[in-house]
């Protein structure tokens, strides 16, 4: 197989930039030529062995930063609004998108919020609503949706949280068992910890200086909302010069992000980086053994493995997603080039959707996508009590999958047949922009095709996609 071509020329330039370096310079210091560089730069020309080599040696650069998820995010992102009807007769090539996510990426956010602000109009014109947006002619991402791109675009990776998160855990993990350390933190400051009988998980009084928990939770829940807790506590200045850096368009996004970033905060104090990363290479991603040895749920180990994208110190490239029993996805990440949709549910023919079916167990899966990338996929369900009779019970099935090269890895995979093509099950991204023309569970026509209806021949579908 021919080794595959490194158009990076937008992260050169980002690299030459926090460099401070002209290009003239820059070429100098990569040992190329000032017209080889240009060409890089607006990839015309892929990145030479010898520009990789230098970045290393030169700078101390890690490489694997050139091959950044942002690009297929874009690509996937692009692909999926364009498959709209408002776009009918416009068919960008694949190459065509590549050059816009990696030559302009500014150029194909914008596209995607021009989208999503057209999506919005529409959706309040057919109920009634108001077709104007908060900020007069001018409609906004809602500040869900805009927290939601924020981590993912980042990779679901925030460096300065995560480190500051792992040094304080080093602290505490010097006064003891991580929960009742984290307790004496709050206490030293003068804030009492009470555990009652309450639907309210975490519940901090300022004025009183008082935090309650619910005597109900798992410990696991209870360690997390106090390590968010002292998040929002201690490191209140990183995490507000953070938020300052993402220039979020409305205090409502801007305050979601927060509670977002502390909950990183005390994912990663839970589960510190290089620990983490250690244990799960150990363990071959066993998360049974990992929740057992970092006091976290399954969620929470299986959320922090999608996160370990340290440059210089990178985990295998998980993409996780968290959907509820009706298929709505409520929490995604992907570091993988399997991208979500941005709309809708996720692809019926993936085994997290099956997960309900067989509480407590893991399901294992063999995919491919109409790519032909193939993944390995593991599924479980996850379901949260409520402590008591008459407390809401969640349930929720999680899913964790990679790229099937790095199967091998996992405990999970052990004895499947991840050599043999019969043995993948094709899956997709959504159905309205999938390309399968076979399809028994489609559940409405791909937008980008067009389809035949013969009312005298009825087979699976009631049509024919073309």
């Amino acid at each position: 197989m021919a080794t595959q071509k490194l158009y990076a020329g937008a992260k050169l330039r980002e690299i030459r930039a926090r460099l401070s370096l002209t290009q003239k310079a820059f070429s100098e210091k990569l040992g190329v030529s000032l017209p080889y560089l240009n060409q890089m730069e607006n990839n015309n020309r892929p990145v030479s062995t010898t520009v990789v080599l230098s970045l290393a040696r030169e700078f101390g650069f890690d490489v694997t930063e050139l091959q950044s998820g942002d690009e297929a995010r874009l690509i996937g992102d692009m692909r999926e609004i364009l498959a709209d009807p408002v776009f009918a007769g416009l068919s960008p090539t694949p190459a065509d998108l590549r050059l816009v996510a990696s030559n302009a990426p500014s150029f194909a956010r914008a596209l995607l919020e021009l989208h999503n602000a057209y999506k919005q109009t529409h959706e309040r014109l057919a109920s009634l609503d108001e077709a104007l947006g908060r900020d007069g002619a001018r409609l906004q991402p809602s500040p869900w949706e805009e927290v939601r791109d924020f981590f993912h675009y980042c990779d679901n990776y925030i460096d300065p949280i995560d480190r500051a998160a792992e040094s304080f855990s080093e602290r505490l993990s010097e006064q003891g068992p991580i929960m009742a350390a984290a307790i004496e933190q709050l206490r030293s400051r003068q804030i009492s910890v009470h555990f009652e009988d309450t639907d309210t998980l975490r519940s901090y009084d300022r004025e009183n200086r008082r935090l309650t928990l619910s005597r109900r939770s798992e410990a696991s829940t209870q360690t997390f909302q106090i390590l968010t807790q002292l998040a929002l506590l201690t490191s209140e200045k990183l995490l507000d010069a953070t938020l300052d850096l993402a220039r979020f368009q409305s205090d409502e996004a801007r305050s979601i992000a927060k509670i977002g970033l502390a909950n990183y905060f005390a994912g990663a104090a839970m589960m510190p980086y290089g620990d983490f990363l250690a244990k799960a290479r150990e363990f071959r991603h066993d998360l049974e053994r990992l929740s057992d040895r970092f006091g976290a749920s399954l969620e929470q180990v299986a959320h922090r493995l999608s996160t370990l994208q340290r440059p210089g110190a990178k985990g295998i490239p998980f993409f996780f997603v968290r959907v509820d029993p009706a298929g709505t996805i409520t929490k995604r990440h992907s570091a993988t080039t399997l991208q979500f949709a941005r709309y809708g549910g996720a692809c019926p023919l993936w085994n997290v959707h099956r997960a309900f079916e067989t509480p407590g167990r893991f399901l294992r899966q063999l995919a491919e996508t109409p790519d032909g990338i193939r993944y390995f996929c593991l599924a479980r369900d996850v379901t949260k009590s409520g402590g008591a009779f008459h407390a809401p019970t969640r349930r929720y099935a999680i899913g964790l999958g990679c790229e099937v090269q790095h199967a091998r890895e996992l405990v999970y995979a052990d004895h499947m047949d991840t050599d043999v093509a019969e043995a993948f099950e094709p899956i997709g991204i959504s159905c309205r922009i999938c390309e399968r023309t076979n399809c028994a569970q489609r559940s409405i026509p791909p937008l980008e095709r067009r389809i035949d209806i013969d009312p005298n021949t009825r087979e699976i579908l009631p049509y024919r996609v073309n």
